[in-house]
């Protein structure tokens, strides 16, 4: 029960407490897009017609994925890449889930304390901009490695899409000629960028041509090689070029060791549904299933969608989901003793229930971990295919357009992902910098990520596909895309578009949408004890499939930016 002490329990204002706590938002109808063979969804209109004229052709889900994500690469250069990396969840339609670990590593030259100067201070510009900001590359290897074990058409037919719209250009949209021209005055120090994204240093306009040469002529490179070319052959050498002239740290040697690897998918349950998501050096699936156990001991359904009881238990879930992940994921190559188990394990998530308090928010602290017992660039796409066989697919380079270095005469962007590793030893604030050991630069290591690229089954069947881009937001947008279907029975379309919470233990605050939840609904919560801050205007953006109850593909496409698209036939 609400306390009687507070002020708000009398008269009119505890009426309309109550209805926030426990009242449902109303929402928009959003009609889902549909399909009855096979669709893709993805944050560029052309890559999602790529992928889908892929699966009329004849491919399978591997093959569309292996297209759209090249196509992504010319068409969405702000995350889709080959200079980057990423992971990619493939659900047969029979058999068990792979899932593709291609996230980049650390050059040979990193280590913990790479970021602080001669007198200890930490220089944020070094970790995340120019050329020590960029990891070993893994996109060309993963892509490689899913389809050289599932794909069915030929690797150079799916490369063939992305060098004809690199070569040949495509009209800029409206919101990429508004995110060059943003991001030009970074790329002043790099001749090569400005040459690719600029008409002589000048923004391009929207409608005109984008034309990528010289990402043309690398992407033929791959198409007849493959990643012979990118790691060991000429594009190599031109990455290590680019290193040594500007005091950057990958060598020659750091290309030709990367390797993507095949992983064990993370598993769990809610409500009956399976969840298939990545596991470590992705935090996304352990953090994913140890939130959905929390709030599977409450009746989210009951409380209704955008009530505060609800937003409640998602930010206290999410509080302490975050809280494990910066005590102990990352590099499972490095960090042996990760307790993953034991996080996504049903008993521990009755555990930690204990500590969550229905009437008041709990407290953050980056001097614990404890819990006293209660009285922001990335690229996501999915894909599915005519004998519903699954891919969820995430990739980055991080940053918008990474470090923004284009690679001299190879016409691709590196990453700055070497952000993702904690900045300094032993320091962790109320900023929600992260200091533990864990997620720490080495040689080799690839850095935490919180990209979540999952797979929900129902009676073993594939029933939905879903991921997102926005950093540490991915986690807690893939669960509210799940929890909006499952709990609240919206169709694809609607679960994208409802407006979403987050929270990630540090800063301790609890972020909204713009236009999202009513007043009285925000009264509430910072009347329950949180520090409520309107967020950005679309800090994720989901790409969701739902296999609708007739057996046809519903398609959620983002709208938060316009440029998304689903593509089905």
């Amino acid at each position: 029960m609400i306390p009687k002490t507070k002020t708000a329990y009398y008269g009119i204002g505890w009426l309309l407490m109550l209805l926030a706590l426990t009242g449902q938002t109303a929402l928009a109808a959003s009609a889902a897009h549909r399909a009855q063979h096979g669709m893709v969804v993805t944050q560029s209109a052309i890559a999602s017609d790529v992928g889908a004229r892929v699966l009329r052709a004849g491919g399978n889900a591997i093959d569309a994925a292996v297209a759209t994500a090249f196509a992504l690469a010319v068409t969405y250069p702000e995350a889709g890449n080959i200079g980057g990396g990423g992971f990619l969840v493939y659900q047969p339609q029979e058999g068990g889930a792979d899932a593709y670990d291609f996230r980049e590593t650390a050059p040979t030259g990193s280590h913990p304390q790479m970021w602080l100067d001669e007198d200890g201070e930490y220089s944020p510009a070094r970790q995340y901009v120019g050329p020590v900001a960029a990891g070993v590359p893994g996109t060309v290897a993963g892509l490689h490695k899913a389809w050289r074990d599932h794909g069915s058409l030929p690797w150079a037919e799916l490369v063939a899409p992305a060098i004809g719209l690199a070569r040949d250009g495509f009209a800029i949209p409206e919101d990429l000629a508004r995110s060059i021209a943003a991001t030009l005055p970074q790329m002043e120090a790099y001749p090569a960028s400005l040459a690719q994204f600029s008409r002589d240093g000048a923004p391009m306009a929207p409608g005109e041509l984008l034309v990528q040469r010289d990402l043309a002529r690398t992407l033929e490179l791959i198409a007849a090689d493959g990643p012979d070319a990118f790691y060991r052959g000429p594009i190599a050498e031109q990455i290590v070029a680019l290193m040594a002239s500007t005091g950057g740290l990958i060598t020659a040697g750091d290309l030709a060791s990367y390797r993507a690897v095949k992983r064990k998918p993370i598993r769990g349950t809610y409500r009956g549904y399976e969840i298939v998501s990545m596991p470590p050096p992705s935090s996304g699936g352990v953090a994913l299933v140890q939130t959905l156990n929390l709030l599977e001991g409450y009746d989210i359904a009951g409380e209704g969608f955008g009530s505060a009881r609800t937003l409640h238990l998602i930010t206290e879930a999410l509080r302490r989901t975050f809280a494990d992940r910066a005590r102990y994921l990352a590099d499972p190559d490095f960090v042996k003793d990760m307790p993953v188990r034991r996080l996504t394990s049903k008993s521990y998530a009755a555990e930690l229930r204990e500590t969550i308090s229905l009437n008041r928010a709990g407290t953050s602290s980056p001097e614990t971990f404890e819990w006293p017992t209660a009285s922001n660039d990335t690229a996501h796409f999915s894909v599915v295919d005519a004998q519903r066989n699954a891919v969820s697919l995430t990739y980055t380079l991080n940053g918008r357009y990474g470090n923004q270095m284009v690679v001299p005469g190879a016409g691709f962007l590196l990453n700055n992902e070497m952000g993702d590793f904690n900045p300094v030893p032993g320091l962790t604030d109320e900023r929600g910098r992260i200091g533990t050991t864990p997620n720490l630069a080495a040689p080799g290591k690839r850095m935490l990520s919180s990209m979540s690229p999952t797979i929900v089954l129902k009676d073993g069947e594939l029933f939905m596909v879903t991921g997102a881009r926005g950093g540490r937001s991915i986690i807690s947008t893939v669960l509210q895309t799940i929890m909006n279907v499952v709990d609240h029975g919206m169709n694809a379309q609607a679960a994208v578009d409802a407006r979403r919470i987050h929270h990630q233990w540090l800063p301790d605050r609890l972020r909204y949408e713009p236009q999202s939840f009513s007043r009285d609904t925000l009264n509430a919560l910072r009347w329950l004890g949180h520090e409520i801050e309107q967020g950005g205007a679309s800090w994720s953006n989901a790409e969701v499939i739902v296999v609708a109850n007739d057996g046809w593909l519903e398609g959620g496409d983002d709208r938060r930016r316009s440029r998304g698209s689903v593509a089905g036939y």
